[in-house]
């Protein structure tokens, strides 16, 4: 099997411009919670429409941007928009407040973080409270307290129950960690939901360029932002049953496991700064992925590879196995501590990932024969 060879990045100008600079940080600070996902769509359609065609969503809050929306043969890159959280699930009578997964959240890092509760008055600032280290050693017999979703609660600074519920907090309330966007050195960004607004983030970008290029594309490029991923890629099943698309590039995160605690002979090898990762799998359609291996090799991308196994765990999926069958593939990003309030990626991987979905796209015709027989 053919495979196209990894080769050296060399220093070039930014493709990314001032105002989407901007655009990213505004939408990665922006709260999109799974199925509460409609302020950081906002943000996003704003940015993309002026390079878009026409515009629609779905009920629940999917969005998609087309460009060239007559031409018979369907096109879609997708990201999803939404990002883990919490519920308010019980508040007790000293109004602390006891919560809920929405998501694939991880509790272990909640102790000490601040949150957000958006209420029905709006959101309310609140705190992880975690007993003080002199109370947990104050018996050195006792075991070491593990953080756990049943023994986390939020302090909003409420006394008790009626004053937490006079801040229009509720049952059902979903609760965002408050960290944003930042730069590290050696232009490595930060940031809270990451995955996978960096995709949404991208995509745009995407469809910036076609606009800014005047390219004319021969098919109708549904530019997708889809909704509940985090919970089963439940937006994207329901978006490629309605577009029915005939080919879809999907774009999310993936680990780099260069960092502590992470096998490599499980994981594979990836790394922030070397590139978009490309991956074999079941649902990624092998001719496809061979044209994006092809595109890269020609426009001097660099890629990474690394394989999955029955699901690639994204919306790859959804659309790959919707209507008849969807010839798709899978451009991931590197990331660093994945489903944290610090995850992290390199400044040239959104580059080289922009570029590789752009060139593919532009490599793409309805002639293309991705037919197995």
């Amino acid at each position: 099997m053919a495979r196209a060879k990894t080769v050296t990045k060399t220093k070039s100008k930014s493709i990314l411009t001032d105002h989407s600079l901007e655009f990213l940080k505004k939408y990665i600070n922006t709260p999109s919670p799974v199925g509460f996902e409609s302020s950081g769509q906002k943000v996003w359609m704003e940015y993309i429409k002026p390079y878009t065609d026409s515009f629609f969503s779905d009920p629940y809050g999917t969005a998609v941007g087309v460009i060239n929306p007559t031409a018979p043969f369907k096109v879609v890159i997708e990201a999803h928009a939404d990002e883990i959280s919490w519920f308010v699930n019980y508040i007790n009578e000293q109004g602390l407040i006891y919560l809920k997964r929405n998501g694939g959240v991880d509790h272990q890092i909640a102790p000490a973080m601040r949150v957000w509760i958006h209420g029905k008055k709006g959101p309310v600032k609140a705190v992880f409270g975690w007993p003080a280290i002199h109370t947990r050693l104050s018996n050195p017999e006792a075991k070491e307290p593990q953080p756990k979703v049943d023994n986390l609660c939020l302090d909003c600074g409420a006394r008790n129950r009626k004053e937490v519920e006079a801040l229009g907090i509720h049952i059902g309330a979903v609760v965002t960690y408050q960290e944003g966007f930042d730069e590290l050195a050696n232009d490595f960004y930060i940031g809270r939901a990451f995955d996978n607004r960096i995709g949404g983030f991208m995509i745009a970008e995407v469809a910036r360029m076609i606009k800014e290029n005047k390219k004319k594309l021969p098919f109708a490029l549904y530019v997708v932002n889809a909704v509940q991923e985090e919970i089963g890629l439940r937006g994207a099943e329901m978006i490629a049953r309605r577009i029915k698309p005939d080919v879809a590039i999907i774009t999310d995160v993936t680990h780099d496991t260069s960092t502590p605690m992470i096998s490599k002979i499980i994981e594979g090898d990836i790394q922030c700064g070397k590139g978009p990762s490309l991956a074999y799998a079941p649902a990624i359609h092998n001719k496809l992925l061979k044209l994006v291996e092809d595109v890269a090799e020609k426009n001097k991308i660099p890629v990474q590879f690394r394989t999955l196994s029955r699901s690639t765990g994204t919306d790859t999926d959804s659309f790959a196995y919707a209507n008849d069958g969807c010839p798709s593939v899978l451009i991931s990003i590197p990331l660093r501590y994945m489903h944290t309030t610090v995850e992290m990626l390199h400044k040239s991987d959104i580059e080289e990932t922009i570029k590789l979905m752009y060139h593919s796209l532009l490599a793409l015709t309805p002639k293309t024969n991705l037919s197995y027989l």
